[in-house]
């Protein structure tokens, strides 16, 4: 992938991905229900999650509706803990989802809101920059 810099230079963007450090202690062999994992949008056939289903407006409907948000806590505190660690309160995200969801309020704009600092860059040359990105948490 490549953007540009502005001053007519292209800039090679490279994406790291690296292991998450989430690790479940005390739930071994728990298995989701099915009410849930449909009432969230989850998917069984899914490898891991990203912090990138934040980002689309119909799985935030999802998580944060009542069915989901109030009935389904394991679900909930997994992706509490996934937008946090983006720098987003998730139940900021679900309030600005509820009382506007036409205008798709994004978690891109609450982590600048936030003043969340962006990732680490490698210090590779000037023409090429890196960014990590966190690898999906394995099952």
């Amino acid at each position: 992938m490549f953007v540009g810099n502005g001053g007519g230079e292209r800039r090679k963007v490279e994406y790291q991905c690296r292991k998450s450090e989430v690790v479940v202690e005390r739930m071994t062999e728990y298995i989701e229900t099915d009410k849930c994992v449909g009432a969230c949008g989850a998917d069984r056939n899914s490898v891991g999650i990203s912090s990138d289903a934040l980002l689309d407006s119909q799985f935030t409907a999802k998580l944060c509706s009542t069915a989901c948000y109030q009935k389904c806590p394991n679900i909930v505190d997994l992706y509490f803990n996934l937008a946090a660690a983006e720098g987003v309160f998730l139940p900021d995200l679900c309030n600005a989802q509820r009382s506007n969801p036409r205008r798709r309020r994004s978690m891109v704009e609450l982590i600048a809101s936030s003043g969340a600092a962006p990732g680490p860059v490698s210090s590779q040359a000037t023409a090429s920059f890196a960014v990590e990105a966190p690898a999906p948490a394995p099952f």
